[in-house]
């Protein structure tokens, strides 16, 4: 793969790891090609990858293969740096509340270690 990445894709723990075993072959496909995309273009389609609104810098990471829908929540660390948490298929038309909480709860975790608290 000779694309020049723009961002870097960090798992945070194992949560990321974890839902992803989880998941189908055409699903882990899809996801590794839209991680890819997040990687190296420079505006993501909202399609892809969209900021949650009423949030503290959550964003979704987007994947539909036929009818599932599957979110991972990630935030930005230093600019360029993607963080990847929690992920989930979506069942209902609205995210579930308790799935935005526990990635704001996972951000938080994340600076707290990372400035040694």
């Amino acid at each position: 793969m000779d694309k020049d990445f723009i961002r870097n894709i960090f798992y945070y723990k194992r949560y990321y790891l974890d839902f992803f075993e989880t998941l189908k072959p055409e699903v882990k496909a899809k996801f590794n090609w839209t991680l890819g995309l997040i990687s190296t273009i420079d505006r993501v389609p909202e399609k892809y990858f969209k900021h949650m609104e009423d949030s503290d810098g959550i964003f979704e990471v987007r994947v539909e293969v036929g009818s599932d829908i599957y979110r991972v929540f990630s935030f930005f660390d230093k600019g360029q740096l993607i963080i990847l948490v929690n992920g989930f298929q979506k069942k209902t038309q609205k995210t579930p509340k308790k799935e935005i909480e526990l990635a704001e709860r996972l951000k938080k975790q994340y600076f707290d270690e990372k400035k040694g608290k």
